[in-house]
């Protein structure tokens, strides 16, 4: 029996992007986590405090925010391919030389050098996700995406907990975490080069049927867009469903890079233990998080965007709201940092499966730059924030208290959004 074109193709673009796609992420994401594991031993080595730190970590995002709308939209009209590997090169190598750092001056420079690098690589892997996949097919492409975060844990902090313990040629763990984990990124620059296309037409690895069904499919749904809304650039700037979706993306994100920077910590104080066994905890709240991204297949099934992303985002504020009187009680406050960790990775595909229902081309590339660059501005904020919070009354709870006030906030006003748009 003859296999329909359209499982054919789809099949075919998913076995050779996805994996590949993964593999980028999983790598950036590793670069991202590092620091909060480095910072274990990196804050007593170099005299750091917590608002040293939490200045560092927001550096990197004053840098992200920068470049993001016209890397994206270069990704559009350029090539993903050569764009995505230059980022990484230029990433790696920044990272190499964050192992290297001596004073806070340096650390500042060097986040925000990184900032720079990577600025762009997430929408613009989104960006090129819309090149090749129909709208039915994103939430669970973009499920699988986002499982390089909870997976870059799994791996980064059994890794991290024994690169915290070497000592080669005199130089201190931490530094080797870094010098070790930039060099992938360096040589998977190097690679995307020759192994990812930038679209369907220029993929001899397809055969010329599967070339032109996919092909119509997306112009299909691209002259759809077009006709029900003539968006230029400009226009999807102030699209009031663009806007609705920056504000919850961008408290979520306080959120998000908050933890994630600072989540190593948390267990730390929360429990006393010493590092290895604070790298092993780190990775309960992503285990959980493989479990949250299913949200997003089910997503893809029903056809429904909105409250699979409203309903994750309040359950982690509620998450880390509790945490606020659960704190003294180490178990309690890990299984709910846990859940938490299940519901921020549940959002994510949903929401940025509903950021492409209505925009389509370089609209849609400028408007996923300006949600995720805007976006993280709350990554310059939140993880400042914590640092001064923390430095001021010598506790987690206010932290705690701002973090699931975030989430709790961004759920609300994603609750304004209406579209009848559907995957």
């Amino acid at each position: 029996m003859t296999t329909p074109i359209d499982v054919r193709a789809r099949v075919r673009i998913a076995t050779r992007l996805l994996p590949f796609v993964f593999l980028l992420y999983l790598v950036a994401q590793l670069d991202r986590v590092n620091v909060s594991f480095a910072i274990l031993t990196m804050k007593a080595d170099l005299g750091f405090s917590d608002g040293v730190y939490g200045l560092g970590g927001a550096m990197f995002y004053l840098g992200y925010v920068l470049f993001e709308v016209p890397g994206a939209i270069i990704v559009e009209r350029w090539s993903a391919r050569k764009w995505i590997a230059r980022i990484m090169v230029s990433w790696g190598l920044v990272r190499i030389l964050t192992g290297f750092v001596r004073s806070a001056g340096q650390f500042y420079a060097v986040r925000f050098l990184l900032g720079l690098s990577e600025a762009s690589f997430f929408p613009g892997m989104i960006v090129y996700l819309t090149h090749w996949l129909r709208p039915a097919d994103r939430g669970r492409a973009i499920a699988i995406l986002y499982s390089a975060i909870p997976v870059s844990s799994l791996i980064g902090a059994p890794l991290a907990g024994w690169l915290l313990g070497v000592g080669w040629r005199g130089l201190a763990g931490w530094r080797w975490l870094f010098i070790v984990e930039g060099i992938p990124a360096v040589l998977l620059g190097i690679v995307t080069l020759f192994y990812l296309t930038d679209r369907p037409r220029n993929a001899r690895w397809l055969a010329p049927d599967e070339r032109e069904w996919i092909s119509g499919e997306l112009e299909a749904e691209k002259k759809l867009k077009w006709e029900t809304a003539k968006y230029t650039i400009w226009d999807a700037f102030r699209d009031r469903r663009v806007l609705l979706l920056l504000v919850p993306y961008m408290l979520a994100n306080i959120g998000t890079t908050t933890i994630a920077l600072w989540l190593p910590t948390f267990i730390k104080r929360l429990s006393g233990l010493p590092p290895p066994a604070v790298t092993s905890l780190a990775m309960l709240p992503a285990l959980a998080g493989l479990v949250g991204l299913l949200n997003g297949w089910h997503s893809d099934r029903t056809g429904e965007r909105r409250w699979h992303t409203i309903v994750p985002l309040a359950g982690v504020g509620c998450a880390y709201l509790l945490l606020i009187v659960a704190a003294p009680q180490f178990s309690i406050a890990m299984t709910l940092i846990t859940l938490g960790g299940a519901c921020v990775y549940a959002y994510y595909p949903s929401f940025w499966a509903l950021a492409t229902m209505f925009l389509s081309e370089s609209a849609a590339a400028a408007s996923f730059g300006l949600i995720n660059g805007t976006g993280h501005l709350g990554g310059f904020f939140g993880p400042y924030i914590i640092g001064a919070l923390s430095d001021r009354t010598h506790s987690l709870r206010p932290g705690f208290a701002f973090l699931g006030g975030c989430y709790v906030l961004a759920a609300c006003s994603l609750a304004a959004l209406k579209t009848k748009t559907h995957a």
